[in-house]
């Protein structure tokens, strides 16, 4: 009798066990399954023989049915100039994706871009850039700081050099002292 009562608890044991495995599975979509995946990728993005930029990331994963590219940590971008070559700003960001047909790109998270000539350093949490404008745009809060005035506000455009720039809703301006 006491045998029958262990393997009736073992049965119900396993039945359980076997529920709460199933259970556990998570149901994949194809469609949303990367066709390629590289560690460390290097991705120049070039204008006849002028390079525009070199993107750098921690991975990438290639959405071909999406025709996008998603980065994952650590994305770096360096801007150039398409007169002299040198480089002319550099990007960073928690992530991006990348639209394959456009060449448009939108970054997340922490997202910085320090501007090499004018010392001008950008943040914010969302930033677009438009391949066909050759703009950076953003919706979210942004942080401009300058040798000559400290900006925020919400919404944000400029040229990839951070020269031209214009916040739509500012919130504070300082002057370094």
């Amino acid at each position: 009798m006491r045998m029958l009562l262990v393997v009736c608890c073992c049965a119900l044991a396993a039945t359980a066990c076997e529920r709460e495995q199933k259970e556990r599975l998570v149901k994949v979509d194809p469609a949303n399954l990367p066709a390629h995946v590289v560690d460390n990728p290097v991705i120049h993005f070039l204008d006849s023989s002028h390079t525009k930029a070199v993107l750098r990331a921690s991975r990438a994963r290639v959405l071909e049915d999406r025709m996008q590219t998603t980065l994952d940590d650590s994305v770096r971008v360096e801007f150039f100039s398409r007169v002299s070559g040198s480089r002319i700003s550099v990007l960073t960001a928690d992530s991006a994706v990348v639209d394959d047909r456009t060449k448009d790109m939108t970054a997340r998270g922490h997202v910085k871009v320090v501007a090499d000539s004018s010392g001008t350093t950008l943040v914010t949490s969302l930033l677009m850039w438009s391949n066909s404008e050759q703009k950076l745009h953003s919706t979210e809060f942004v942080r401009i700081e300058s040798p000559t005035e400290i900006l925020e506000g919400y919404g944000f455009e400029s040229d990839q050099n951070l020269k031209n720039y214009k916040i739509y809703k500012v919130s504070g301006i300082q002057y370094p002292q």
